[in-house]
């Protein structure tokens, strides 16, 4: 059965960081796409960062360009958000995503004094 399992998010202080994981069970990255996704409630779902399984191509939103940083780790099946200088605007459900079409189920990032 194919899943994705994210972890990672709790609450974090403005300026601080968080790495979100999400794993793969039942198939393989090879050179497929993965991409980051948040949604706040009541705002259309939007993408966050792109990696190929093999950790080539990544690509990110302006709005986390220079804080967040996306990883694939093949051998682990897994990869990674990691979000540092986080502000209260990056509060958000985090759900990591895989070609075609495999969805985590999020996980909530709340950034708060």
């Amino acid at each position: 059965q194919v899943q994705l399992v994210e972890s990672g998010g709790g609450l974090a202080q403005p300026g601080g960081s968080l790495r979100l994981s999400c794993a793969a069970f039942g198939f393989t990255f090879g050179r497929r796409m993965i991409h980051w996704y948040r949604q706040t409630p009541g705002k259309e779902r939007e993408w966050v960062a792109s990696i190929r399984g093999d950790g080539s191509d990544a690509n990110y939103a302006d709005s986390v360009q220079g804080r967040f940083s996306i990883s694939a780790d093949n051998g682990k099946k897994s990869f990674y958000l990691l979000m540092r200088r986080l502000k209260p605007e990056d509060t958000a459900v985090y759900t990591c995503h895989a070609w075609p079409d495999y969805w985590g189920q999020g996980t909530q990032v709340t950034v708060s004094k």
